[in-house]
């Protein structure tokens, strides 16, 4: 089975009896061909109170929780696939000349689409990467795969095999959230060439240029709002373009251990060259005087682990960063707004999330996370509309039903609060489905 989905599966709330250890294996000459992946969807039923102060659940805000639409209606449905989209995958390996090579290609179907058609989303592609090495030297990876920096924080959330956060208010979303932006930063799909040590007595290290993904870094702050029918105010946004100019730098340590108490730790981290382009705004033209042009430097940390003894698993993480911002990396992260003391000044964030599971005699799992993530006012700055706090309560059932198919049940609170007095949101998100590996 595809390294991932190994991974997704291992690292997740799945009992080992409850998984397949491969996918369909199939010889092809000098080739060992392995296709594998998930198919995955849900219904969610979806409760959100009414805001209290400006509405924070915009592009402008960052709020996580839902809220309310325009006509005061705050229970919705949907149905759709969960944080894992459903997943086809494509692993070659193969030993030449001493050298273990290998290749990954992988694509990700929706289960949902609220088209009259039913099927205008375009599919995902997450992954198209090679590696070569050998256990005496290690290993190269070359092409596109899931970020290094907090790519274990999303591996070891319960919420991988079911919904989390970030159900919306609209079936047919690609994926939902699970615990991105409530306890972690999204790693992301990024191109990268990345070094890993061989296997040391359990430890290994990681280190990789990655590719300057551009979208996450173009957010400010808005000064203006509207007011809709049920006189709640939401946030307008005028961007200004902040872009990245060099490789991004990741890096990972970890050691594993194995026993009646098993387990690993890890640590890593991210820096990216930021630049700001102040004349981007929304009503601007290239050729206007910009209020301000600057760079900044955008680094992070994390350290967690992830411990199983018997029946029980227990999982702890923490990060914290400057300019990095929250729920995807580079977002909010920079008051580009020119308007405020605050203006042209990084803002700090962190969070985390904490995690047990116990397997009962019937073989379901049971887990209970609590996750949050905060985010700082740059120094000086009075926002109106910013996040600053986004926390999620996640209370999951996991049932192998076969080896292959596991059905789930979650509930998921999802809690914002802003910096200005008075601003939270919370909506509430009960889920059932099934995912299927293979």
């Amino acid at each position: 089975m595809n390294n991932k989905i190994k991974l997704a599966v291992a690292g997740a709330v799945l009992s080992a009896a409850s998984v397949a250890n491969a996918g369909i294996v199939i010889p092809a000459g000098d080739w060992t061909l392995d296709v594998n992946g998930n198919v995955n969807a849900f219904a969610t039923w979806t409760s959100a109170d009414k805001a209290k102060g400006t509405r924070i659940d915009t592009a402008a805000a960052g709020g996580l929780a839902s809220g309310e639409d325009v006509t005061g209606e705050g229970s919705t449905q949907e149905i759709n696939t969960g944080l894992l989209p459903s997943w086809l995958g494509f692993t070659g390996t193969t030993r030449q000349n001493d050298v273990d090579v290998s290749f990954t290609i992988s694509f990700q179907p929706n289960a949902s689409d609220n088209a009259g058609s039913g099927d205008a989303k375009t599919p995902l592609n997450r992954q198209a990467f090679v590696t070569f090495g050998d256990k005496s030297w290690g290993s190269v990876k070359v092409g596109k795969d899931l970020g290094i920096f907090a790519g274990q924080a999303i591996l070891n959330d319960m919420t991988l095999l079911g919904v989390g956060g970030g159900a919306s208010k609209v079936s047919g979303a690609s994926t939902t959230l699970g615990g991105i932006g409530t306890g972690y930063i999204y790693p992301a799909w990024k191109g990268q060439i990345a070094y890993t040590t061989p296997n040391m007595n359990g430890f290994t290290a990681t280190i990789a240029i990655t590719n300057p993904n551009q979208g996450a870094f173009g957010d400010g702050i808005s000064t203006s709002t509207t007011t809709d029918s049920t006189g709640e105010t939401t946030s307008s946004n005028a961007k200004t373009e902040l872009y990245q100019d060099r490789f991004g730098i990741e890096g990972q340590v970890m050691y594993e251990w194995t026993g009646d108490v098993a387990g690993k730790v890890w640590a890593s981290g991210a820096t990216y060259d930021v630049s700001v382009d102040g004349r981007v705004a929304a009503s601007q033209t290239a050729s206007t005087t910009s209020a301000f042009d600057d760079n900044y430097t955008a680094s992070v940390y994390d350290i967690g682990a992830s411990i199983t003894t018997g029946n029980l698993g227990l999982t702890g993480y923490y990060y914290n960063g400057e300019g990095v911002g929250t729920t995807i990396m580079g977002a909010y992260g920079y008051n580009a707004t020119g308007t405020t003391s605050g203006a042209g000044k990084k803002r700090d964030s962190d969070g985390g999330y904490l995690q047990a599971t116990y397997v009962i005699p019937t073989g379901t799992k049971l887990g209970l996370a609590y996750g949050v993530s905060n985010l700082d006012e740059a120094s000086g700055e009075t926002a109106t509309a910013l996040v600053e706090k986004n926390e999620r309560w996640t209370v999951g059932a996991y049932h192998p039903l076969t080896k292959h198919l596991n059905l789930v049940a979650e509930y998921n609170k999802i809690e914002s609060e802003g910096h200005a007095a008075g601003q939270s949101m919370e909506s509430d998100h009960f889920s059932l489905g099934a995912i299927l590996f293979f």
